[in-house]
């Protein structure tokens, strides 16, 4: 069926959503930049923030190119633009899902929200103090006495930005979840039962991310796929609530829900 062929109603509909989804990002966009302006002014202090680790290791990042500096300094400042955004920004996820919850769900974002941005930080906090001191002295472990080891400004960052920025959105997980889990969306038994698949993607993606090394593909595999073992256990003390339950998800509907218990009870 397409576009043309629905109602004018479900016509409506849909470019509604596609309005609020519009709103969201722009709200997103518009947050990010504004944090990306105001962290740019404190560069140089997020600059010695962030070769801290290095130098602790006797090692001095040096720059080769005669824009590196200012454009480290830009990338800088939009990464820690983003995170001083994320609370926006998760509120504009929040805005954009709303109007597909029910009134008694709409309150888990009270509860949420701030462990969102907890476990953001906690992410962000455990691959900058002690996966990057690892990964780092076990590089520069590897190259010897007989290497001189010299750290490009602009490598360096992109390398932390490997680590810090997918570590917060991890920690997510669970969050995830629990939302999902509730609004009927998935079902505990779903995740255990595919948690050899998810393994697999997880070491794929984790390759993909992290520089091509086994090391760093482990420190980022290991935390992933723990929480997703522990987001297994949040979506099975999780369930939608009776108002779901009768209702069905105003995701699928009732009847794709009749669908999925039967296929488990097969």
């Amino acid at each position: 069926m397409g576009f043309m062929d629905l109602s004018a109603g479900e016509k409506q509909t849909i470019i509604q959503h596609l309005e609020e989804l519009r709103n969201s990002l722009l709200i997103s966009v518009v947050a990010i930049i504004i944090g990306a302006v105001a962290s740019f002014a404190y560069s140089e202090q997020i600059l010695a923030f962030l070769i801290k680790p290095l130098m602790l290791l006797n090692e001095t990042p040096i720059a080769t190119g005669v824009t590196e500096a200012f454009f480290v300094k830009l990338k800088i400042s939009f990464i820690s633009g983003f995170i001083l955004a994320f609370p926006i920004v998760v509120w504009a996820v929040w805005r954009f899902f709303r109007p597909a919850l029910y009134p008694t769900e709409r309150k888990y974002f009270y509860i949420l929200f701030p462990i969102s941005i907890i476990l953001f930080s906690s992410g962000i906090l455990f691959s900058y103090f002690v996966v990057l001191r690892v990964i780092l002295e076990f590089f520069i472990l590897i190259a010897g006495q007989n290497i001189e080891t010299m750290f490009k400004i602009d490598q360096y960052i992109s390398f932390i930005l490997t680590f810090t920025i997918p570590f917060g959105l991890i920690f997510q997980l669970p969050v995830v979840v629990f939302f999902l889990t509730k609004i009927g969306v998935i079902k505990y038994q779903m995740l255990a039962k595919n948690r050899k698949y998810a393994l697999l993607i997880i070491v794929v993606l984790a390759a993909a991310i992290t520089p091509a090394d086994p090391l760093s593909n482990l420190l980022m595999s290991v935390p992933t796929f723990f929480l997703y073992e522990v987001s297994i256990w949040v979506s099975k003390w999780s369930s939608p609530n009776k108002e779901r339950k009768e209702k069905g998800s105003k995701f699928f509907g009732k009847k794709k829900e009749k669908e999925d218990e039967a296929d488990e009870e097969k």
